[in-house]
């Protein structure tokens, strides 16, 4: 598995630069070099303080979440490696105010004794109390450690630095903090592993269309490699552990947090989210509270984590009081979260009984016999997405495809500009519109092609301003309609698209998406040209 490749100036580094610039960015945080700590520039004069920290590479978590209402310093350790005892000494001296301190500590061996020996340098001159977060479904054992602390941190750091905002003693917020512990667990999927900056590989390997089930947020592998399995399979999955080790019940209440574990897309997460709450529901669980995104990191790992935190009224009123820490969301999901059926209505564009349209049916089903091929050749010339919009507009029809050609015409074109979006979309359906029309107007094949063409033409050009030479469909549409003006017979249209759409291999793109991968795309055939001409052959393979 090829290593990620960070941006840095040097592995060695890497902390210190990426904390220079978050301190720059986040001017309410401020960092003490000795021991290293990065705390609220302005503490307030009173009240229980409540610290936490670790390994480098899970941020946001801890840094993002300094701030009023949440931490007042955070400890980084170097990448995956817990703080030293004298960093969190001197981040617990920095914040007591007369009142006590509390250390959140995620269960890893480092990050448990080294705040343990803290709080024992400190035990005659600070009170301090701790909460230890073991929320890790996937390593729940009754030998060893037990299980690891990882998405919920963040929730019992919230509760922990709410409570402490409004003025509850240590004890208080102790016991807060390791009630909302207590009843939180999470559970992590890997489709790619971390990499370490520096390192030559990844901290595991999978092959292709693998996930690692399990697996925790310092690169380690998960209790079981499997097949990857569709999202709705592999949430249940995830909650299947989930609720039998929080022992939830029908009629409960939660909070979810739906996290990213570094390299998933936005789309990813909302989708999860979709499912945990629809996979809960069946179950009689309501989440009342969300958060949806990235805030416990595993570096650069692609995956996921889902955390579920059972909770009362207070802990829900904790969770909402506010926060100015960075990283933490505005506003959180309120519930009770409710999944409806969110689909684009469908187009009016199902062609009528009657008979086959031959010409359009052996263009289509061409079509979708090269989606392969067409993805292949936008990857090259552009952003990659052509194939998939020839398969969202085409894909749903059967063949043959019957009615009159103005009908089919009409579904295709309804298709293209409903179905497909984007550019293509855009141009394939005017192009299939103006056809449209002009079959519609005459039953003369040659006519209704010529003038169909030449409209289309026109239009496509003062929508997208492309002309011949500029590597777009245009370059095989423009010969298309210049011969048929001309009087050529049918397989000369068609030769001239083709030779139009070839054309395209030695051009770079002026117009459209691929243009920006300017001579990048030079040797490849234009894949919207290659169709227009696919288009124009059927016609003569039916109409010589």
């Amino acid at each position: 598995m090829t290593a990620h490749q960070y941006v840095l100036n040097s592995p060695d580094t890497f902390i210190t630069d990426a904390l220079r610039g978050f301190l720059a960015a986040n001017p309410r945080i401020a960092w003490r070099p000795d021991p290293g700590f990065l705390h609220r520039r302005e503490a307030p004069g009173s009240g229980v303080a409540v610290i936490s920290g670790g390994g480098s590479g899970h941020e946001p978590m801890h840094a993002g979440l300094i701030g009023a209402g949440l931490l007042d310093a955070a400890c980084p350790g170097l990448v995956f490696t817990s703080p030293n005892a004298l960093q969190i000494v001197g981040a617990t001296r920095w914040a007591d105010r007369g009142q006590g301190v509390l250390h959140v500590v995620k269960n890893y061996t480092g990050d448990v004794m080294n705040f343990r020996i803290a709080r024992h340098l400190l035990r005659e001159e600070v009170a301090t109390d701790h909460v230890l977060v073991d929320d890790d479904a996937a390593t729940e054992s009754e030998s060893g450690p037990g299980r690891r602390g990882t998405g919920a941190t963040i929730v019992v750091e919230k509760i922990c630095g709410a409570a402490a905002a409004r003025g509850d003693d240590l004890a208080t917020v102790a016991e807060l903090g390791r009630r909302t512990a207590d009843n939180a667990r999470s559970f992590a999927v890997a489709y790619r592993a971390c990499t370490i900056p520096g390192a030559q590989s990844a901290t595991f390997d999978l092959e292709p269309g693998q996930m690692e089930f399990g697996v925790g947020i310092h690169g380690e592998a998960g209790e079981a490699r499997t097949q990857q399995v569709g999202a709705r399979e592999l949430v249940h999955r995830m909650l299947d552990r989930i609720v039998e080790s929080l022992g939830l019940y029908n009629g409960e209440r939660v909070i979810c947090l739906v996290n990213g574990l570094g390299s998933a897309h936005p789309l990813e997460l909302s989708l999860v989210f979709g499912e945990v709450v629809a996979d809960l529901s069946q179950r009689g669980v309501t989440v009342y509270r969300s958060m949806v995104g990235t805030y416990v990191t595993a570096l650069d790992m692609t995956g996921f984590s889902i955390t579920l935190v059972r909770h009362d009224d207070e802990i829900l009123d904790l969770f909402d009081a506010d926060t100015e820490a960075p990283a933490w969301p505005a506003r959180t999901g309120r519930g009770p979260a409710e999944v409806s059926v969110v689909e684009f209505a469908e187009p009016d564009d199902a062609a009528s009984d009657g008979d086959e349209s031959v010409w359009l049916t052996r263009f289509v089903s061409r079509v979708l016999d090269s989606i392969d091929d067409l993805t292949a050749l936008d990857q090259q010339a552009g952003d990659g997405d052509f194939g998939t919009n020839m398969q969202a507009a085409l894909g749903h029809f059967e063949a043959p495809l019957r009615g009159t050609d103005a009908e089919v015409l009409t579904a295709i074109s309804t298709s293209f500009l409903v179905r497909a979006g984007g550019t293509s979309g855009a141009v394939f359906g005017v192009l299939f519109r103006q056809l449209a029309g002009a079959f519609a107007e005459s039953d003369d094949f040659a006519v209704a092609l010529r003038d169909g063409t030449g409209a289309a033409l026109a239009e496509i050009k003062d929508l997208g301003g492309a002309e011949v030479g500029d590597n777009t469909m245009v370059d095989a549409l423009a010969p298309a309609a210049d011969a048929l003006a001309g009087g050529a017979a049918l397989d000369e249209v068609a030769q001239a698209a083709e030779d139009g759409a070839e054309s395209t291999r030695d051009t770079t793109a002026a117009k459209g998406r691929a243009s920006y991968v300017g001579e990048n795309a030079r040797g490849v055939v234009d894949p919207g040209a290659l169709v227009v001409s696919w288009l124009y052959r059927a016609a003569a393979e039916i109409g010589s």
